[in-house]
């Protein structure tokens, strides 16, 4: 699988976690060069607390566009250190 925005890859790996349709990639398979930490957080009931990166390529930014759980709950243990995306990311 593969996450791209603007022409640029963001992640790519065969070992992706498919939660609730979300292609949930390793965490050492980002290229780190277009992650920013996000202040944005948001809450799931069975997964716990989510953390943001706004993604920044070619001067362009995507806030928050990408997102993982640093402490998952017990039900979501699966995803830790991994990391979705949306806001018109591509993943195929």
């Amino acid at each position: 699988m593969k996450a791209t925005w603007h022409g640029a890859t963001l992640a790519e790996s065969n070992e992706t976690i498919v939660v609730e349709g979300n292609h949930y990639f390793p965490a050492d398979s980002l290229r780190r060069e277009y992650f920013r930490a996000s202040d944005e957080h948001s809450h799931c009931p069975w997964k716990g607390e989510a953390s943001y990166y706004d993604i920044a390529v070619n001067g362009a930014t995507n806030a928050g566009a990408a997102w993982y759980y640093p402490e998952p709950k017990e039900a979501a243990a699966n995803i830790k250190g991994r990391v979705a995306f949306w806001k018109g990311v591509k993943v195929e």
